[in-house]
């Protein structure tokens, strides 16, 4: 049996959403496949589970919310239950929550869900499902987001997410710049839903450059991300970068696709051109 699921950028709000701050997302057309069949051991492309890359998809029967929740779709399926969005986005939550030390529910529910995902501390318009751990709750809304054109800029450089994140909330704790600086991401969010719906690419540019600029200041910044960041920015109306941090992705919003692709090509880095992907996890024929 077999399961897909797709890849997701986060357009505003990593790290701020694991404090309540509100954060999007979308799909994007890059998709993981996970095939599973019967065997007398849990194995992973043959090999044990046991080894650290394959953590995400050992605690969740690969380092990413698309191979969590393949894995678990596809597991669901050889097991002959349907596949449930809600379930799997919370078991996926779960294994990631395991694994980080300290998670949100926003990538997992990406690549459940497809399509634009916004998540808050309060229900509204749109809402998908709700996610609590311990004290924390947070609500999943999907959001109409227009077509969009994204390079994405790969650093070749990775980092845990786990170190990246308990780093954050060590700032926080002990800086109430800091703390700010978590509640302006929220409020940038939100602008920025706002400014992508009606269609301002370039004041959405501007706070996803702002976003950055405030990551960095929170020390999830690295080198090689403020290089490609740099080279994209001429030809795009903003450009941040995605996730975690300290090395991994960028993407950069623009009308430009080919020049950015090139510039980040000539800084260093791996470019490809993503869209939106409307379609989350799906059972393969």
């Amino acid at each position: 049996m077999a399961a897909s699921a797709p890849g997701k950028l986060i357009l505003f709000g990593e790290h701020a959403v694991v404090f309540g701050e509100p954060a999007l997302s979308t799909a994007i057309n890059l998709r993981t496949e996970v095939f599973a069949r019967p065997h007398t051991e849990w194995r992973a492309d043959g090999g044990s589970f046991d080894e650290p890359r394959y953590r995400y998809v050992k605690e969740g029967l690969g380092s990413s919310a698309a191979v969590t929740v393949a894995a678990l779709g596809a597991v669901a399926e050889l097991e002959g239950r349907d596949l449930n969005p809600p379930v799997i986005a919370r078991q996926a939550f779960e294994v990631e929550h395991e694994v980080q030390g300290r998670a949100s529910p926003i990538d997992t529910t990406t690549a459940t869900a497809g399509g634009g995902i916004l998540v808050r501390k309060e229900a509204a318009n749109g809402l998908l499902w709700t996610i609590g751990r311990d004290t924390r709750r947070w609500f999943l809304h999907e959001c109409a987001l227009p077509p969009l054109t994204l390079v994405v800029g790969n650093t070749g450089i990775g980092a845990a997410t786990g170190p990246l994140v308990a780093g954050v909330k060590e700032r926080v704790d002990r800086s109430p710049e800091a703390a700010e600086q978590v509640r302006e991401i929220g409020r940038l969010t939100l602008d920025g839903l706002a400014a992508l719906q009606r269609k301002d690419l370039e004041e959405a540019g501007r706070l996803m450059d702002r976003n950055h600029a405030i990551l960095n200041e929170l020390g999830v910044g690295h080198p090689m991300l403020e290089k490609l960041v740099a080279a994209a920015r001429p030809h795009s109306f903003g450009a941040k970068l995605t996730g975690a941090g300290g090395g991994g992705s960028m993407f950069a919003l623009t009308d430009r696709p080919e020049k950015v692709a090139r510039s980040i090509r000539e800084a260093g880095g791996k470019a490809f051109l993503v869209t939106s992907e409307a379609q989350g996890l799906r059972r393969l024929p």
